[in-house]
């Protein structure tokens, strides 16, 4: 099997306080725009949306746009997997083989503002906690303590923002909702 490597680099303003990692990102055939969350499938942009500014975004809204609202909420985007197999030709995470992890220092060192990182799914937290050690994983709409390079910072556990996910928008975005609110960015 082949290797799969990355094809987005990290986006990280410089005002960065929060870090938003995935997994990683699906086939380009999904893509919507060459941006994070870029499957039309997906519910983030929607999510962010409604808190922020109680309307529906979606992906199909653009990249400028996206990028321009992390820019202005102080939110960097990135992925746990810098490398994988795609087990099949899909999305899904249970079907994905981590081969290069993140390397959070490196991450970190390029945000110094950044005081949380939050994940968005099962197979990102796994690849996070697998380069963090001794750090505990919270329970989905919660969060935990953990320190890096010398930083004591917030690890929170969102909902999937996947449609295959069985909640509401509504009640995902309600979870995330808190998580922003806990970090006085709405």
């Amino acid at each position: 099997m082949t290797t799969e490597l990355h094809p987005l680099g990290f986006f990280l303003p410089e005002n960065t306080r929060l870090l938003m990692l995935g997994s990683f990102p699906p086939p380009r055939a999904r893509w919507s725009m060459d941006f994070y969350y870029p499957n039309i499938q997906n519910d983030m942009w929607r999510i962010l949306g409604l808190i922020f500014y109680c309307l529906l975004y979606t992906s199909d809204a653009g990249e400028e746009k996206a990028k321009a609202f992390c820019r202005e909420k102080g939110i960097g985007i990135g992925d746990t997997a810098m490398e994988v197999i795609r087990l099949k030709a899909n999305a899904s995470d249970k079907f994905l083989e981590v081969v290069r992890p993140i390397d959070p220092e490196k991450v970190l060192s390029q945000i110094p503002e950044c005081v949380a990182i939050v994940v968005t799914g099962q197979k990102a937290m796994d690849t996070l906690l697998s380069v963090l050690p001794g750090t505990e994983e919270p329970k989905v709409g919660f969060s935990s303590e953990f320190s890096c390079m010398g930083r004591t910072m917030r690890l929170f556990r969102m909902p999937s923002s996947s449609r295959a996910y069985p909640r509401p928008l509504e009640e995902k975005a309600a979870v995330y909702r808190g998580m922003f609110e806990t970090l006085g960015m709405v």
